[in-house]
């Protein structure tokens, strides 16, 4: 997150941020994101919180029950989330 601010303040780049980890986030935004850019993408698997979960709720995952588990624990979405237009950006890469 810190690249990411940083690249978009050198680059003159307005933007707002919102903690989704602290504030939360709502499920229509997460439905969206999905619809954008799959839930694949929007999941972050290979973080803590979802490698701690019980092998029940890792199994057989699809759309809807991504959004619930990313609704219910905010760290499980990759971050930073990049809103801007049509297209959505999900993790840094200054390139």
């Amino acid at each position: 997150m810190k690249k990411a601010r940083a690249w978009l303040e050198t680059h003159g780049v307005d933007y707002a941020s919102h903690d989704y980890k602290a504030l939360g986030i709502d499920a229509a935004t997460l439905k969206r994101w999905v619809d954008l850019a799959g839930w694949e993408k929007v999941l972050n698997r290979n973080g803590t919180t979802f490698r701690k979960l019980a092998e029940s709720d890792r199994a057989d995952l699809d759309a809807d029950k991504a959004i619930r588990l990313m609704a219910a624990n905010p760290s499980m979405i990759k971050r930073p989330v990049i809103e801007g237009g049509p297209e959505l950006i999900l993790g840094f890469n200054p390139e």
